[in-house]
């Protein structure tokens, strides 16, 4: 700010600042108005309350949209299950509605409407995006419909900036604005463009669902990594373009591809290692496990996918997670990570590069227990690594600490630095001399794999190639881990693009298929190999397809509407310069037949015979004008002369008007402006020429345009055959699966549709 602004009085808060004996006093010096901005923490931004009437307003609202969602669904019939929990929640936004008007206090402290802020700039905004939401849809992944109270409290601020300033009053910054969900699109829209929504009848979730995506149920392997369930997610979105161009009204989307910033080249390596026959054995114990709970045979306290799930992580990280007594396998991920980082070690020994290795699951102990960490550290010194040249990103927990950490990172002097994506992902700047990152274990969401990666791909990097190494262990978990984060990826790539979207896609983009890839390292089953594979190149083929038919959709509106009227256009254009040229060219002929060299030019009723009285007049004229619009004002070789006064760029101009206006920027020099003038006229032939050649340009590309549209996809036959062989792949596995009859299945009460079934029952 300081930089930009140099006389700007900028109050810094802190966290004292914010204590409870300090903050009413705080608050009240930024009330007072003598500061122009205010830099603050997200945590201490929280403890500005809102005014209690504008949450109560909040709440109202909310709980109106419930009542009217319970109504509809009562009209429609809707599931009892859908109601309970709408009413449920209902009744929770009433204690608080209840509580907020019991209360006989005022505010104790200056609310945020008394601060007279009238800008908000929100820094990593993607924090906020657990807002409160209400939906009819059942059991569709992806929905998040928690709320966190920061969300809602940011909410109402920024409603109350929107009344304030007609909608200009915040800005949000975030790399990643939609991290995890389709909801955070919807989220965003509904902090910024509230009012746009509402215009739109698109403020309520359902409504805006409905109106850009669908559900889509499919089969997808199970958290145990051994067989096929089916599952409902936001999978397809329509009516891309209008989503974007309403989004765009508030957002201005960066993209690597845009920037092009110079980072340096990133290879990925997928390594895949096979299990243990420990491991082996826990799988199994997983499914049976997983079986149990979904056929209710355990009581939710006991035992529960969550559970299963956490286990499942555990056990493809390092098989001691889940057993401390069992042995260290030497083709575990810890060990060949260990070998591919002690093998760059001592590579680039002499420059003294360096390493980040990530790992979420297993942190450092103090007590002794066995963890991820240690087992790495323990593996590199046994190699000859020294311990000084090993740090744990844990150890920095302070800030100065951190610091100091970093500063050795970027010189060398650490070379190997663990930690996990929270502590070790946005912010951390170590890039100087890393040459390897390593991703021990799979973060849950896609940010989180973009902002590891983003540590390395990073402006600053002395190194032009780094590597990337991703580690997955065979028929387990990794391979589950691998396909959410693909599927969260489908509609963040679709989004988040520089590209014109498509009307409507399911496709999966190049970022997203790169998970893929690893979820196919990570499947031992041949046939579901080749699914994967499958998969990657079939959603390839439909991406080359959708971007052929955008093509060729745009070609033929081009064709049908723009070419025709752009030839149109060019061809008036010619017939136009035609009749200046000719009238340009009966002036040049007049002098030649003994004329004087000037040939005089009249400017307010009088004729003025000398070149230099005329460019005196000219800048008479121009004294006394101060009027955008043209006004005429004389003569000149039979083309009339109109002034303006451009207050924009403060210069006068002259329009020499025939057939077509030619328009001259005038100098403060009187004869200059008369050769101005001139060679304006005496360029016109060679824009008639110019016109001519785009005539023929744009006839050309009528001709190019037909063709285009008639040429069919190249590759339509390569993907009916991938495509068509895929479907007979997911049949196969899914009779092939009998395991998974249970899952998904429909309640006794109810007769089960053939069409249903998740499975066959026989092979």
């Amino acid at each position: 700010f300081l930089q930009l602004y140099p006389s700007a009085n900028i109050l810094v808060a802190t966290k004292k600042d914010f204590e409870t004996k300090n903050r009413k006093t705080f608050c009240a010096r930024i009330a007072t108005g003598d500061y122009d901005a205010i830099i603050i923490g997200h945590s201490q931004f929280e403890k500005i309350p809102i005014s209690t009437e504008r949450q109560r307003q909040q709440l109202y609202e909310q709980i109106s949209e419930i009542t009217n969602g319970i109504r509809e669904l009562k009209e429609a019939r809707g599931e009892r299950y859908a109601i309970k929990q709408l009413e449920k929640t209902k009744k929770t936004l009433q204690t608080k509605l209840e509580k907020l008007n019991d209360t006989s206090r005022k505010d104790d402290v200056v609310t945020f409407e008394e601060l007279g802020v009238d800008r908000l700039f929100v820094d990593e905004a993607d924090s906020y995006k657990n807002l409160f939401l209400y939906t009819k849809m059942r059991n569709v992944a992806g929905l998040s419909q928690t709320e966190a109270q920061k969300s809602s409290d940011m909410f109402a601020k920024c409603r109350y900036l929107d009344e304030l300033t007609g909608g200009r009053g915040i800005i949000f910054a975030t790399g990643t604005p939609i991290s995890n969900s389709i909801t955070e699109m919807y989220t965003m829209q509904r902090y910024l463009q509230y009012e746009r929504l509402k215009r739109q009848g698109l403020q309520h979730f359902d409504a805006w669902a409905s109106t850009f995506g669908e559900t889509v149920t499919a089969i997808e392997l199970a958290p145990e990594g051994t067989g096929y369930r089916a599952k409902t997610r936001f999978a397809r979105f329509y009516n891309l373009p209008e989503l974007m161009n309403m989004f765009k009204e508030v957002a201005d989307i960066q993209t690597a591809d845009m920037l092009q910033l110079p980072v340096p080249k990133a290879h990925y390596h997928n390594v895949a290692v096979p299990p243990s026959d420990f491991q082996r054995e826990m799988v199994a114990d997983l499914a049976r496990r997983a079986e149990r709970v979904r056929a209710k045979e355990v009581e939710p306290h006991e035992d529960n996918m969550l559970t299963i799930t956490n286990d499942g992580r555990k056990l493809a990280l390092d098989q001691r997670l889940a057993n401390p007594l069992l042995p260290d396998d030497e083709g575990s991920k810890v060990s060949v990570c260990a070998d591919n980082v002690f093998r760059y070690w001592a590579e680039h020994q002499e420059q003294r590069l360096t390493q980040l290795v990530f790992c979420d699951l297993s942190i450092p102990k103090q007590d002794g227990a066995f963890n991820v960490y240690d087992q790495l550290r323990r593996k590199l010194m046994e190699k000859g690594v020294p311990a000084e040249e090993i740090a744990y990103i844990h150890d920095a927990n302070t800030e100065v600490k951190k610091k100091e950490l970093f500063a050795k990172v970027r010189s060398g002097q650490v070379r190997i630095l663990l930690g996990s994506t929270f502590k070790m992902g946005a912010g951390t700047n170590v890039q100087t001399k890393l040459i390897a990152l390593h991703d021990l274990d799979c973060p849950w969401r896609p940010r989180d794999l973009e902002q590891r990666s983003g540590r390395i791909i990073r402006q600053g990097n002395q190194n032009s190639e780094v590597h990337i190494f991703r580690y997955v262990t065979e028929n387990t978990f990794d391979a589950y881990l691998y396909q959410t984060l693909e599927n969260k990826q489908r509609f963040i790539s679709q989004i988040m693009t520089s590209k014109s979207p498509v009307r409507s896609a399911e496709d999966i983009d190049e970022t997203a298929l790169s998970y893929a890839e690893v979820k196919a390292l990570a499947t031992g089953n041949p046939y579901i190999k080749e699914k994967m594979d499958l998969d990657i190149q079939v959603s390839k083929l439909k991406l080359l397809k959708a971007n052929h038919l955008s093509q060729r959709y745009a070609l033929e509106d081009r064709l049908l509407k723009m070419l025709p009227q752009q030839i149109k256009s060019t061809e008036e254009r010619i017939a136009r310069y035609e009749q200046d040229v000719a009238l340009y060219t009966r002036s040049l002929a007049s002098e030649a037949d003994g004329a004087d060299k000037f040939p005089g030019m009249t400017i307010k009723d009088y004729t003025y015979s000398e070149r230099a009285a005329a460019g005196a007049a000219l800048l008479d004229a121009c004294k006394g004008m101060t009027s955008p619009d043209p006004q005429e004002f004389g003569s000149y070789r039979g083309f009339s002369l109109w002034l303006s006064f451009d207050s924009f760029h403060k210069e006068y101009k002259v329009t020499l008007r025939g057939a077509l206006g030619h328009t001259v920027t005038l100098g403060a020099d009187a004869g200059g402006n008369i050769s101005r003038i001139n060679n304006a006229l005496s360029d016109l032939p060679a824009k008639l020429e110019h016109a001519r050649e785009q005539l023929a340009t744009l006839r050309q590309q009528m001709v190019t345009a037909k063709e285009q549209i008639e040429a069919p996809f190249e590759k339509e036959q390569e993907l009916q055959m991938k495509a068509a062989r895929l479907a007979e792949l997911n049949a196969l596995l899914n009779m092939d699966k009998r395991e998974n009859e249970a899952v998904d299945s429909v309640p006794d009460e109810e007769p089960e549709a053939p069409e249903r079934r998740v499975v066959g029952r026989e092979r």
